[in-house]
């Protein structure tokens, strides 16, 4: 396998964090390239590491057009390049989304008949299989064409991480009913309706599904435009910390309730790891040509280490070929 190509600069704690989660992967046998200032690369503890020098990193706060534009010898550019070159396998960033999503789509390119890309999050879902929920913040404005296209992306990201032979399609919305929803939801659900959209994806449309599905087993992948998949996913982000923030303060408020804590604790640990953003990695960037992983600004090197195992098995799935076969633009 080739080399994954990682931006060594991005990220709310990089370098070293990222460093530390590249050499936790190279140490596990995934081949790694960083990609960033090598002093501070080295000085993060790079040490043997293959490093490619780049002079420019795009900050957090940067304008992600502009910047990536200007800054032409960016990490999280020049990790792109090294995908669309083929000197790497993959691209993995924890910086700046829309640089990393921006840099992927003009370096790589879109996959044929690819409308528009979108970022794939895994949302938790405690004892079973995360849910795909896409897009979860690349185009805040949709044609219901494109939600077609995600529908047929994400099942077959399911498929292809999840081992789901028939990923259940849902369509986000305000009811169950087909009647419900806006314009662009109800002519997207008359589309998914339509079975032909599936072929070559392998998935099956179950209709509207509401907020309170996206975190069960009734659904496997979810599809709605960006601006409302971004939303879902910082809701359900931020109201997880506040739960597990109140249960933490809750139970160790006296001696009693601490001392049944640490009792309590093993039997609540893989309930917290279930629901641990850092567990999966990262979000995908599905309809561009080749594999690109977008983990979280606050990634720590336990997130980059997921985020470069799920790298290498979308590599092994082939999955850029498997979403060039499935995707279809649907007939107007």
């Amino acid at each position: 396998m080739k080399p994954v190509a990682v931006d060594g600069m991005g990220g709310d704690r990089a370098p070293g964090e990222i460093v530390a989660g590249a050499r936790t992967a190279a140490e596990a046998g995934i081949p790694v390239l960083l990609f960033g200032r090598p002093d501070d690369l080295v000085a993060a503890g790079a040490g043997d590491l293959a490093i490619v020098a780049c002079s420019e990193v795009i900050e957090m706060h940067d304008d992600p057009g502009r910047a990536v534009r200007a800054k032409k010898d960016a990490s999280v550019l020049r990790a792109a390049e090294a995908v669309r070159d083929a000197t790497a396998s993959a691209m993995v960033s924890a910086g700046n989304t829309g640089a990393a999503m921006a840099s992927a789509i003009l370096r790589m390119g879109r996959i044929s008949g690819v409308q528009r890309p979108a970022i794939a999050t895994p949302i938790p879902v405690p004892g079973s299989r995360p849910t795909v929920l896409l897009d979860a913040g690349a185009n805040a404005e949709c044609q219901a064409s494109w939600l077609v296209q995600f529908a047929q992306m994400g099942s077959v990201y399911a498929r292809a991480r999840y081992g789901i032979a028939e990923p259940r399609v849902g369509l986000l919305s305000v009811g169950e009913e087909a009647t419900k929803g806006t314009a662009l939801v109800k002519e997207a659900h008359a589309l998914l309706a339509d079975p032909a959209w599936s072929q070559g994806s392998g998935g099956t449309f179950v209709g509207n599904v509401e907020g309170r599905d996206v975190m069960t087993d009734d659904v496997d992948v979810v599809v709605t435009d960006g601006f409302t998949g971004n939303v879902v996913l910082k809701t359900l982000e931020g109201g997880m910390r506040f739960v597990e923030r109140a249960l933490l303060r809750a139970m160790t408020a006296t001696d009693e309730l601490r001392a049944a804590f640490e009792v309590l604790w093993p039997a609540v640990l893989p309930l917290v790891t279930d629901l641990d953003p850092e567990s999966y990695g990262g979000a995908m960037l599905l309809g561009v040509d080749g594999v690109c992983i977008i983990s979280h600004g606050s990634s720590s090197a336990n997130a980059i280490v997921n985020a470069l195992g799920v790298a290498r098995e979308m590599v092994d799935a082939d999955l850029v070929g498997a979403l060039a076969s499935a995707v279809k633009v649907p007939s107007p």
